[in-house]
This record gives structure tokens, C-alpha cells and sequence, in this order.
């Protein structure tokens, strides 16, 4: 009994409530709100004890998540979000991750598909490259299952999709180190096929016509194409350097670890030297040296509005009410300003 009135204690501390709230949710009693329960909920399984039987909810059904592989730490960020909300009305999310050499998406759809899933979520998936065919999705859609898209809207889908705006981004990180006085600015990115990459390469161009004056082909000049890793940042970078530059963009936070690198190697200081920009705010970037200068997408909303965007179409196909709007919902990102941003060098 000992051992069970501290477990109370401990629940109770963590959730906020009291003792007496805590007992009530373990024995299902009436007079607790949803939001506290599932408060509660949560503090057991942040404490690692195991849910009484009667809180061990029937799952509503599967529902898939497809993600690239989770090299890059925002994908799991985005991931756990997506997973909270489904898993809070009821359903078991199934996280399928696609590897170099492992499953690919239409493997994992079809895989998914047989299980019977009652939706699917694909983030920055096939949908987001300009040269794949589409149709793939649209059979899906003939098959009876719901689905939304994170990253990388193409009109030739009907789906809700969720993106960060990708050119506001680009204007963000260029009028900032234009403001530190960096005349000569580099934009590195992934392959130019993905939609994400393209409208980054537009923000930029647009960016630099308007705050530097230059043309579109001398910003045009100033990009370059890799990929979305270290070893491609660094690739990039080093060639941007080599044009002059002081100051570069990264199409996510991997790349941009690549291009500190890329300045280090030729005995470069950052920010002294060299600021470097990068993109998505992955949740372990602030330990870096220096602290990285990124532009954050917001996942946090992003990814609720992305799970409720499936819900909604689970209830449309179910004959509740009408699915959500087939359109792209546009999330504005943040600059986060840490230490790899400095005045230009003289």
C-alpha cells in the first residue's frame, strides 16, 4: 500500500493535480475532465508506470506515418507531435521510415494499406519531387483512404497539405545578414527536383534583387546544389566560399554543420569570418559551437494541424462531417538569431 501512495504522490506532483484527482482517474470515476485525464495519462507514462487496465484505451484503428529516414533530428521532432494528437483520440500510429536500400514509400503504402490503416500522413515524401508521378496518390485516394501531406504541395494531389513557407524564409535569413552589412551571400540546398527547394530558391533570388540590388542572375549564381547532410553542406559551402562569399544560407541545419566545417577546414572562424544560416531549428542545434542561426519551421503547429487535417478526412470518408479543405495551409517560420551570425568581415 506503501509503495502505491507514493506512486499517487509522485502522478499527482507531476501532472499538477492532487491525490484524490489522480485516484479518480485510476478508477474511473466521473467528475475529471478529458484534458485532466489525459494530463494524468501522461505523467504515469512520463514516470514510466504502467496504465491500470481500464486505462488502456482500444485503439480506433491505425493510422500511418511515412517519414524520410531520421538522420535529420526535425523528422522524429515532427514525428512525436503528429503521433501526441492521433494517439489522444484513440488511434495507434504506425511510424514506417524509409531508408537508403530499405522500404520505399509505395512499399510502405502498400504494407500500410494491407494492415487496414484508417489514414496515412506523408512528410516531405514523393509528392514533394517535381519528376515523380502523382498518380500514385490518386489511386490511393481511389482505394478509400484518407491522407495529408507535410512539406511540398503540387496541385495535381487533392489533399490538405501543411508547408513552411519556404520563400518568407529565405527573406528572413537574407534582410538579416544584410542588416550585419554581408554584401555576398550564398544559398546551399538540396536537389533543385524537390518543391521546397525550388520556392527557397525563389525567396532567395527575390531576397537578394531587393535588398542587394543584384539581378536575378547574379543571385541565381550564388546557389548551389547538394545534399540535405553534413557532408553536402560541406560540399556546397566550400564551393560558395570559394565565389567569395561571407555569409551562407543552409537548406536545413545538417547542411549547415557542413559549412562551418567547410570554413573551419580553411582556418575560417565563425561568425568572424563567416556566418552561416541554417533551417528547420532541430531540437539539438543550441549545444552546437557556435550556436546555430536558423530559421525555425514550426512543427509544433504544423503537426497538430496536420494530424486534425487527417482526422477530419477520417470522419469525411466515414460520413461524419465533410473533410477538411483540400488546399495548402502555409506556416510562417521564425528566425532564431544565436552565435553563427556576425558582422560582415572587413
Amino acid at each position: 500500500m506503501e509503495g502505491a501512495t507514493a506512486r499517487l504522490s509522485d502522478i499527482a506532483a507531476q501532472a499538477g493535480v492532487s491525490e484524490a484527482t489522480v485516484s479518480r482517474v485510476f478508477n474511473g470515476k466521473t467528475g475529471v475532465s478529458a484534458t485532466t485525464r489525459q494530463t494524468v495519462v501522461a505523467a504515469m507514462d512520463l514516470l514510466g508506470y504502467e496504465r491500470p487496465p481500464r486505462l488502456r484505451r482500444r485503439s480506433a484503428g491505425l493510422i500511418g506515418l511515412i517519414t524520410p529516414e531520421l538522420g535529420n533530428p526535425i523528422f522524429p521532432a515532427l514525428a512525436q507531435v503528429v503521433e501526441q494528437v492521433l494517439t489522444g483520440a484513440g488511434y495507434t500510429p504506425l511510424l514506417c521510415t524509409q531508408t537508403p536500400g530499405g522500404s520505399t514509400e509505395d512499399q510502405l503504402t502498400e504494407m500500410l494499406v494491407e494492415r487496414g490503416v484508417a489514414g496515412i500522413v506523408f512528410v516531405s515524401g514523393l509528392h514533394a519531387d517535381s519528376t515523380a508521378d502523382t498518380g500514385r496518390y490518386t489511386r490511393l485516394a481511389g482505394r478509400g483512404i484518407p491522407f495529408v501531406m507535410v512539406n511540398g504541395y503540387t496541385e495535381q494531389v487533392s489533399a490538405p497539405f501543411m508547408s513552411t513557407d519556404d520563400r518568407a524564409a529565405m527573406r528572413l535569413a537574407v534582410s538579416h545578414l544584410v542588416e550585419l552589412g554581408h554584401e555576398r551571400i550564398g544559398l546551399a540546398v538540396g536537389p533543385r527536383r524537390f518543391t521546397p527547394v525550388l520556392r527557397k530558391i525563389e525567396g532567395f533570388v527575390q531576397a537578394v534583387r531587393t535588398t542587394l540590388h543584384r539581378t536575378a542572375e547574379e543571385a541565381e549564381a550564388l546557389v548551389r546544389h547538394s545534399l540535405f547532410t553534413v557532408e553536402g553542406g560541406q560540399s556546397a559551402a566550400s564551393t560558395l566560399l570559394d565565389e567569395g562569399c561571407t555569409a551562407v544560407v543552409c537548406g536545413s541545419d545538417l547542411m549547415a554543420f557542413g559549412a562551418i566545417r567547410a570554413a573551419r577546414r580553411r582556418g575560417l572562424s565563425v561568425p568572424r569570418d563567416v556566418s552561416v544560416v541554417g533551417f528547420d531549428d532541430s531540437p539539438l542545434i543550441v549545444f552546437a559551437d557556435p550556436p546555430l542561426t536558423t530559421l525555425r519551421q514550426p512543427v509544433e503547429a504544423m503537426g497538430r494541424a496536420a494530424a486534425h487535417a487527417l482526422l477530419e478526412e477520417i470522419g469525411g470518408t466515414r460520413g461524419g462531417s465533410p473533410p477538411s479543405t483540400h488546399a495548402e495551409f502555409v506556416f510562417l517560420p521564425e528566425l532564431v538569431v544565436r552565435g553563427s551570425t556576425g558582422a560582415r568581415p572587413r
